[in-house]
Order: C-alpha cells, then sequence, then structure tokens
C-alpha cells in the first residue's frame, strides 16, 4: 500500500476590514442576500455573491422547503442564476456567508458537498479557477484560489 498525501492551501484574512475593497464589496453583496434567505427549518441563513467577468454580480441564498431535498443552497442558486442568464461568462469570483439564529457563527462556513461539486462544474467548464472567499457571520474570512483546494478529488466528466 502506498500513502497518498492531499494538501490544501488557503488564506485568511482577520476579518472583513482585512479584505481588497472590491472583495469586500463582493462579500457585503453576500452579507445582503444572506440577510434575505428563506430558512425557516434549520434557521441557518447562508448568502452568496459571485463576480462575472462581464462585470456582473449575482446573487443568492438558500431556500429551504418543508421537503428538506427540495430545497436549494445559496451557492446553486447563484451559480445556476449565473449560468441560465450569461451561459458564457466565467465566474471569477465567489463569496459566501452564513449565520445560525441558534449559534453564533464566528469560524469561516465552507460550501457543502452539493455545492462543491457544481462548483467544480463550472471551473471545469470554464477552464479556469473561481476565487472562493468564505466566513460564518463575523470573524475570519478564508480564501481558496480554485475549488480544487476544496475538493481535490473531484468527479468530472472525464469519468464518465
Amino acid at each position: 500500500m502506498k500513502e497518498i498525501k492531499i494538501e490544501s492551501t488557503l488564506y485568511a484574512f482577520q476579518n472583513l476590514k482585512a479584505l481588497p475593497k472590491d472583495v469586500l464589496n463582493l462579500m457585503n453583496k453576500a452579507i445582503h442576500a444572506r440577510e434575505k434567505a428563506y430558512a425557516p427549518y434549520s434557521n441557518f441563513k447562508v448568502g452568496a455573491a459571485l463576480l462575472l467577468d462581464n462585470g456582473e454580480i449575482i446573487t443568492g441564498n438558500n431556500q429551504e422547503n418543508a421537503c428538506y431535498p427540495s430545497g436549494l443552497c445559496a451557492e446553486r442558486t447563484a451559480i445556476f442564476y449565473a449560468g441560465s442568464q450569461f451561459p458564457d461568462a466565467k465566474i471569477l469570483q465567489m463569496a459566501i456567508t452564513a449565520a445560525s439564529e441558534k449559534n453564533k457563527t464566528n469560524k469561516p462556513i465552507p460550501p457543502c458537498g452539493a455545492c462543491r461539486q457544481s462548483m467544480a462544474e463550472y471551473e471545469m467548464k470554464q477552464k479556469s479557477p473561481i476565487e472562493i472567499y468564505f466566513m460564518g457571520e463575523t470573524g475570519a474570512v478564508f480564501k481558496s484560489n480554485s475549488l480544487s483546494n476544496l475538493l481535490p478529488l473531484v468527479f468530472d466528466k472525464s469519468m464518465l
């Protein structure tokens, strides 16, 4: 048996004030989207904002349903809207923020597995990485230069 080591590199900003101005603007759009999330079951609101290469900023938030699998995460809401409205645009950056009504979220909250897989599809489609910034309600903001840091063993179309 052979051991295989997989490493990821993330960057940490102490708080929102430490972000570059353009990223702060994107994160503020994600925060605004988070505040409008529909999360009556989990009480866990998530907002996402995407910067496209055409200058458009697309936002999304989680939309829950009493039939839980019928809901949709903020990241996929934004990505799928961008894909349907701007199919040739590349996603340059994504900002994600999450807040719980039950607990203080002061640590960065990464995207769930389903969202990571969807994000991977768009990175492969556009043949360029997406910078991903994520945070809780307050505190540090993590940055990944590519989805591959968050999902190193990706399932893609080459496997079909």
